[in-house]
C-alpha cells in the first residue's frame, strides 16, 4: 500500500480569476468504470502530477482511504483541480458502487457539468442506466466519455450504440480514432473523415439545435455550414444539456485526454450560467434568488465533511454566491426537517462559528488559499458544527439552500459496543460518522433497546463499522436485529392475583380479581373500576391499574407490550396493616399472568407499506419473492416508459436483509421505500419460534 504521507499536492495555481473561468465537473459512472484513473490521466497531461498513479498500486491522488487502496474501489467523493488554459477545471471523483449512491449526489450539487464514463469492455448495465437517471434528474449536461479503449475485450463501437439506445439520440460522437489519436467529425478535413457517414449525422443533429432556425434549409440545400458555427451551436447544445457528445479516451496511452480538457474548457457551462439551488430563510420562507457573484452575500453548501487526524472536522464547501475568506463569522443552518420531514436524517441546528484556514482540496491533499470565489470548491477547517448538507451563510443574512435528495439507507445493522470503553466513546463516534455521510442513519430503539445503524446495503456498513475502529478507535459487534413486535389476548379471560407474605414484622397483603377483554386495533388500554363493598380500597385502585400496566409494557407471552385491552376490576381483598400500594401492584400483575394463561395470546408483528421501483422484465421475479415474504400485494402501477411500481404490505421480519437481496434480485437497479403501517397477527407455527425475551 502507497505511503499517502509522500503525496504532494500539485504545483499548479489553482486560484480561480473569477467565477468565469471555473468549471466544476463531476465524473460518474458504474464502478469499475475507469473514473479515478480518467483523473490521473487528467491530471498527468497538464502537469499537475508527475506521473500518473495505478488505483491497482494505491497511488492515486483521490482514493486515499485505506478502504480505497485495499480494495480498488471509491468510496469516497475527491476533488482535484486542474488548470487549463486559465481555466480552473475542478475535477470531482466519485465512486461507482450502489451503496455509495450518496457521494454521487453530492457530487451532482458540487458540479454544473458531468462526464459520464462507461468502460468500452463493459457496455450498458441497468445500474448505467439508473446512474444516467440520476444525472437527467437535476438537469445536469454531460459527455459521454468511453474509456478502457486498450482492453483485449474493449468494443467502442458496441458499447456507443447500446449507450445511443440506452440515452436517446443526443448521444453522438464528435471524435473517432484514427492512427492512434483522435479526429474531429467536424472539424477533421481528411476525406476519410468528410465522407464518414457520422459525421452527417452529428452535423444534421447539431442544426437541429441550433437556434438559427434558417440552418437546416440551408444545409439541406446544399450550402456548406461554416465550422466554427457548427462548434459554437454544438457548445451551446452541450451546455443546455440537449446534446451529450462521446469522446473516447484511453487513460494509459493519453489517446482523447486533451481533447476532453478542452471540451471542458469549452462546451461545458461556468456556474454563472448554471441555476443555483432555491434559497430560504431559516424560518422556511422563501427568500431572493441569489447569483454566481462574488461581491453578493455568502452562500455556500457542505458537500463532504471528513475528519482529519490533525484538523478535526474538514468541510468541503461549494461556494454558490459571495466570497468565503479566512477567520470570517458564518452562520451554520441544517434545517432538513423542513424539506424532509420530521422523519429528516439530521436534527435542525443554527449556529454561528469563525471559519478557520482555508484551502482548495487535491485529493488527499490541500493548496492553501487566500479566499473561494464564488463558483469554486474550497476546504473549511475546524467548523465544529457543519454537517454534510449544511448552509454557509453572512451572520447578518442567514440562508438555507434546499437540500439535494438524500438517499434513504434501508439496510438495519443492531451493534453493541465491545466494551466498555468503546461503549463510553461510541454515542460520539456515530455522531461525528453522521454528520459526514448523509446516507447514514442512527436509531435509539427504546421498545428493543438495540442501537441501529441503517445503511444503504452491506459495503456502506462495512466502510462505517471500519471508519469507526479506524478513525475513533471504537469497536462495535453485530446483534440479530429484533423486530419490535406486540402480545393481545385472543379472547376474554379472568385471572385472580393473590400477593400474601408473611415474613415477620410488616407483611405484604394484596388479592385482586380481574376481567380482561381484548378490544378493536388501535383501542389502547382501558382499566374499569367494578369494585364494590370496599373490597379493595379506593386508595389502591390506582395500584392495581399500575401493576397490569407495568405488566402489559412487560409482556406475557414472549416479552413483548401487550395491547388492546380492557382489565376490568371486580374483586378484591386487603389487610388493614400489611396491605400497601407495591403490594396491589404485585397483584395486579400477577392476575394479568394468571389471565393470559386462561387464553391464548397472539404475537402481533408490524408491517410495512413497501413500494418497490423495478425494471418491466423483473416484475414478475420481484412479485414472486414478495409472496414469498408474506407480502399482501396492493397492486402495481406503471413509473415510466421502462420501470413498473409494486406495492405491498410486507412484514418487517421479511424485510431486514430485504436492501440486499433486492439488488441480488434485480442486478443491482431494483429500489424500494417503506413506511409502518400497522401490526398483524402472526401464524402461530412462526410464533412459537419467536424466543421469549428476557
Amino acid at each position: 500500500m502507497a505511503d499517502k504521507s509522500t503525496r504532494k499536492a500539485t504545483t499548479q495555481d489553482v486560484d480561480a480569476s473569477g467565477p468565469d473561468g471555473i468549471r466544476n465537473v463531476v465524473l460518474v459512472g458504474p464502478s469499475q468504470s475507469g473514473k479515478t484513473s480518467l483523473v490521473e490521466a487528467l491530471l498527468a497531461h497538464v502537469g499537475a502530477i508527475v506521473r500518473a498513479g495505478s488505483v491497482a498500486e494505491g497511488t492515486t491522488v483521490c482514493d486515499t482511504e485505506d478502504a480505497e487502496q485495499a480494495h480498488g474501489r471509491s468510496i469516497s467523493l475527491a476533488v482535484a483541480p486542474v488548470v487549463v488554459d486559465g481555466v480552473k477545471v475542478n475535477l470531482i471523483d466519485t465512486p461507482g458502487y450502489v451503496d455509495f449512491i450518496g457521494e454521487v449526489r453530492a457530487g451532482l450539487r458540487a458540479a454544473d457539468c458531468a462526464l459520464f464514463v462507461i468502460a468500452a469492455n463493459d457496455g450498458i448495465d441497468d445500474n448505467t442506466r439508473r446512474l444516467w437517471r440520476e444525472c437527467g434528474e437535476v438537469g445536469m449536461p454531460r459527455a459521454v466519455v468511453l474509456t478502457k479503449l486498450d482492453h483485449p475485450r474493449a468494443d467502442s463501437d458496441r458499447v456507443l450504440a447500446e449507450a445511443q439506445e440506452a440515452f436517446g439520440a443526443g448521444v453522438l460522437p464528435v471524435y473517432v480514432v484514427t492512427g492512434g489519436t483522435l479526429t474531429g467529425l467536424i472539424t477533421g478535413d481528411s476525406a476519410e473523415i468528410q465522407a464518414d457517414p457520422r459525421r452527417g449525422e452529428l452535423i444534421e443533429a447539431v442544426i437541429e439545435e441550433s437556434e438559427d432556425e434558417t440552418l437546416m434549409d440551408r444545409y439541406v440545400g446544399g450550402e456548406q455550414i461554416d465550422e466554427k458555427v457548427l462548434v459554437g451551436d454544438l457548445e451551446k447544445a452541450i451546455a443546455r444539456a440537449s446534446f451529450h457528445p462521446v469522446v473516447p479516451v484511453c487513460s494509459i496511452t493519453g489517446v482523447g485526454v486533451p481533447e476532453l480538457l478542452d471540451l471542458c474548457v469549452r462546451a461545458f457551462p461556468s456556474p454563472p450560467e448554471h441555476q443555483p439551488p432555491d434559497v430560504f430563510t431559516p424560518a422556511g420562507k422563501a427568500a431572493q434568488s441569489i447569483t454566481c457573484d462574488p461581491a453578493g452575500p455568502l452562500v455556500a453548501e457542505v458537500v463532504r465533511t471528513s475528519s482529519d487526524p490533525y484538523l478535526g472536522r474538514v468541510s468541503l464547501v461549494r461556494v454558490f454566491s459571495g466570497t468565503l475568506t479566512p477567520d470570517a463569522p458564518v452562520h451554520v443552518s441544517g434545517h432538513f426537517s423542513a424539506f424532509e420531514g420530521a422523519a429528516g436524517l439530521h436534527e435542525d441546528h443554527d449556529e454561528d462559528e469563525r471559519v478557520g484556514a482555508l484551502a482548495y482540496a487535491f485529493g488527499g491533499g490541500q493548496v492553501p488559499a487566500t479566499q473561494v470565489v464564488a463558483g469554486d470548491l474550497g476546504i473549511v477547517a475546524r467548523l465544529s458544527r457543519a454537517e454534510t448538507g449544511d448552509t454557509l451563510s453572512s451572520p447578518d443574512l442567514p440562508l438555507v439552500l434546499r437540500p439535494w435528495s438524500m438517499p434513504e439507507p434501508l439496510l438495519p445493522i443492531a451493534v453493541e459496543a465491545a466494551t466498555r470503553s468503546d461503549e463510553d466513546k461510541l454515542s460520539s463516534a456515530l455522531a461525528r460518522l453522521t454528520a459526514e455521510d448523509p446516507s447514514l442513519r442512527v436509531e435509539h430503539n427504546a421498545e428493543t433497546g438495540q442501537l441501529v445503524v441503517w445503511v444503504m446495503g452491506e459495503a456502506h456498513a462495512e466502510v462505517a463499522l471500519d471508519r469507526l475502529q479506524s478513525r475513533y478507535g471504537v469497536t462495535v459487534e453485530q446483534r440479530d436485529l429484533i423486530v419490535p413486535m406486540r402480545e393481545c389476548f385472543g379472547g376474554a379471560s379472568k385471572g385472580h392475583g393473590r400477593h400474601v407474605k408473611q415474613s415477620g414484622g410488616h407483611g405484604q397483603y394484596a388479592i385482586c380479581d380481574i376481567v380482561v377483554e381484548p378490544l378493536p386495533e388501535g383501542s389502547g388500554f382501558e382499566f374499569v373500576d367494578k369494585v364494590v363493598g370496599g373490597a379493595v380500597p379506593r386508595q389502591f385502585i390506582p395500584s392495581v391499574e399500575k401493576g397490569v400496566a407495568a405488566q402489559m409494557a412487560r409482556g406475557v407471552r414472549a416479552g413483548y407490550p401487550v395491547v388492546d385491552l380492557r382489565v376490568t376490576l371486580v374483586d378484591g381483598k386487603s389487610h388493614s396493616v400489611d396491605s400497601s400500594d407495591m403490594a396491589f401492584q404485585s397483584a395486579g400483575a400477577l392476575a394479568l399472568r394468571e389471565a393470559a394463561e386462561g387464553v391464548g395470546v397472539n404475537l402481533l408483528e408490524p408491517y410495512d407499506e413497501v413500494t418497490v421501483l423495478v425494471p418491466d422484465d423483473l416484475v414478475g421475479q420481484v412479485m414472486s419473492d414478495l409472496s414469498s415474504r408474506r407480502a399482501r400485494l396492493l397492486g402495481t402501477d406503471t413509473a415510466d416508459d421502462e420501470r413498473t411500481e409494486i406495492r405491498a404490505y410486507i412484514p418487517q421480519r421479511e424485510l431486514i436483509r430485504y436492501a440486499i437481496d433486492l439488488r441480488s434480485t434485480t442486478r443491482g437497479v431494483g429500489t424500494f421505500t417503506r413506511a409502518f403501517a400497522h401490526y398483524e397477527p402472526m401464524p402461530e407455527e412462526l410464533a412459537r419460534q419467536v424466543p421469549a425475551r428476557g
